[in-house]
């Protein structure tokens, strides 16, 4: 990586994942245990996930968009400046991370599904990997702050701001 993240953060890639009318991809946590994941009535989110060692996060926004969702069929848009930051509370970051992290910060990329939504499997994500939701949808951009965990709703309202001339691009070709 070429900058590296906010000290005490884990760093995390997520992304945008746009279709052709200009609504994004969100899943739902299919783990509904673990509170860093959901709380009652937000359990929906874009993809996400950590950076491995000598990966770049543009890399690693595309290998969780296929762990997560089995999509390889996209068009980079755009990345949102910097690493944007959420901390976990207290209380969830000892019991998810025994304290090891204060919250995570994430380079943030937008992609262009170019492939039939056909592509989109998250019961047998690619790799074998473990589903990480169980039901996903297309919704506004405008919108996730509202369906993310709200310790995350800050980052969404950024992404949101930061990737919005995608979706209006897409409304405007409608």
């Amino acid at each position: 990586m070429t900058d590296k993240a906010p000290e005490g953060y884990r760093p995390c890639v997520g992304l945008a994942l746009f279709n052709a009318e200009g609504l994004v991809f969100v899943g739902r946590r299919a783990d509904k245990t673990k509170r860093e994941h959901v709380a009652p009535g937000h359990a929906w989110q874009m993809p996400q996930g950590g950076i491995d060692a000598g990966e770049t996060p543009l890399e690693a926004a595309r290998r969780e968009l296929a762990e997560e969702t089995n999509v390889t069929s996209v068009e980079l848009l755009g990345e949102a400046p910097g690493w944007l930051a959420y901390d976990l509370p207290v209380d969830i970051g000892k019991e998810a991370w025994k304290g090891r992290w204060r919250g995570q910060a994430q380079k943030w990329f937008a992609f262009r599904l170019t492939g039939s939504e056909d592509e989109i499997n998250i019961l047998t994500p690619a790799g074998g990997h473990k589903p990480e939701f169980d039901a996903w949808r297309w919704a506004r951009l405008a919108e996730t702050p509202e369906l993310i965990i709200p310790f995350k709703q800050d980052v969404y309202r950024q992404v949101a701001r930061h990737f919005a001339p995608f979706a209006d691009a897409a409304e405007r070709r409608r």
